[in-house]
Formats: C-alpha cells, structure tokens, sequence
C-alpha cells in the first residue's frame, strides 16, 4: 500500500513529494473544455495578450488538482475513504504552460472518527510551488482516512 494509514499520520508531519509535472497549454484547454469554462483568459491567447498576464493563465481548479494528486502516492494512495472538504484555498502566484509544479503537504490535525470506528480524519496543508520556488496554490483538505486493518 503505498498510502499510510490514519495511525501513520502525525501532525507536524511533513512531505516533500518527489513527483514533479510539467504544464501544458494542451492541460489546459483540455481541463478547461472538459469543464465547460470558456474563459478567455485560460483559452484564447489574443485576449490574454492584452491582460496583465500577456498570455493564457493556467486554470486554477487544475493547478489545485494537480497539487493534491502530486501528493497522493507519498501520503493516501489506497487508504482514502473520501475528501471530507477544502478550506483557505489562494493562488498566490499565476500558473502558466511551462511551469513545473511541485508539491509539499503538512499534516495540520489527526483525530479519530466518531461515525466510523475504521477510519480517521486528517487535516491536511497542501502547498504547490513553481520552478522558481514560488507558491502558486495553497490549501486545506480534510480526509476520511482508513484505519490499518487489525491483523487475523
């Protein structure tokens, strides 16, 4: 299981995923077609042109996405029952096709469920940074995380 369990979780914990992605403007027509957003800031490069940006903005549900799921091998790979919510999400700096992400989670809080005898849940910092170390996405997640089962 490449996850860990809600019993390997501590808080102050922290992961600096070694999985890096690269993004594409093809990411990102992709991301914001699929979304139904037709924004002309993350589709159409003439517009952008004229903004403060110069260029198309990566969508920013993608970066936040992409993020997460930078984190999800080092940290709930298996072992998520579901994502309970997010809270505090900013995007301190633009995204744009060519940046290569990187992410760090923080384990914030870890407690037991009281619904669930088999899982537990935890808080979760995640921060996402640019080639040039700059944060480009920060949140907070909580997740209903699976116990580790009890031996036969």
């Amino acid at each position: 299981m490449a996850g860990k369990w809600f019993e390997e979780f501590v808080v102050d914990a922290q992961f600096d995923h070694e999985i890096r992605r690269t993004v594409l403007e093809s990411d990102n027509m992709w991301f914001s077609n699929a979304t139904c957003n037709p924004a002309a800031i993350h589709i159409d490069a003439e517009y952008a042109k004229g903004t403060e940006f110069g260029k198309p903005l990566m969508n920013s549900i993608f970066t936040l996405g992409l993020v997460i799921g930078l984190s999800v091998q080092d940290t709930t790979l298996g072992t998520t029952v579901a994502n309970l919510g997010m809270t505090d999400v900013r995007f301190p700096a633009p995204v744009f096709a060519g940046d290569t992400l990187r992410s760090r989670t923080t384990v914030l809080e870890v407690r037991a469920s009281k619904s669930r005898p088999n899982a537990g849940i935890v808080t979760f910092l995640h921060q996402g940074f640019n080639q040039r170390d700059e944060e480009v996405a920060t949140l907070r997640r909580q997740a209903l995380m699976l116990r580790k089962p009890e031996a036969a």
